[in-house]
């Protein structure tokens, strides 16, 4: 089973209620997004990213150093499941691989930052992409995570929620 959420246009707005975030009252997903391997091979792209203080960075950045890029919003519920799984993978993975969690909530920081507070993140960053870049030009759905290796090239792409700190993912990150 896959859940996933569409990318939410600009003119509806965004929801104001934020998801439940820590791991006592969000269930972790189930596991089994959908991998896609059609693009493996492919270079990461290079639209830029921005932390809090709007400090912008791209995927290039990162090279020489696996890094597994999350696309995520607040608004969808899928997301907010996995992003404590995230977490935790984050800590086991640290000094391995890079985890990148780069929100697409059009309110950017102003909804980011709150929910990382509230569920107490330490590893991850709250990373936003407000301008839609990633979802719109990978033509991908929320949640969306891809694995690039060292050199920057596409492995595998999960559509859907997964369990990150699960076998099926610790298999998956095994390939880098």
């Amino acid at each position: 089973m896959v859940g996933a959420c569409d990318t939410q246009t600009p003119a509806d707005g965004q929801a104001n209620a934020v998801a439940p975030a820590n791991e006592s009252t969000a269930a972790a997903p189930a596991a089994g997004g959908k991998v896609d391997r059609s693009h493996k091979g492919e270079a990461a792209p290079d639209y830029p990213f921005a932390d809090p203080e709007g400090v912008k960075k791209t995927l290039a950045d990162y090279r020489g150093k696996p890094v597994l890029v999350n696309l995520w919003a607040t608004w969808c519920a899928p997301c907010v499941k996995e992003m404590p799984t995230l977490e935790a993978l984050a800590k086991r993975e640290s000094g391995r691989i890079e985890v990148l969690t780069i929100s697409q909530d059009l309110d950017g920081p102003a909804k980011v930052v709150p929910y990382f507070k509230k569920a107490g993140f330490t590893t991850i960053e709250p990373w936003s992409e407000s301008d839609l870049r990633f979802t719109t030009g990978m033509g991908v759905n929320l949640p969306t995570t891809i694995l690039y290796d060292k050199d920057g090239k596409e492995v595998w792409r999960v559509a859907g929620a997964m369990e990150w700190t699960g076998d099926e993912a610790k298999a998956l990150l095994g390939e880098v």
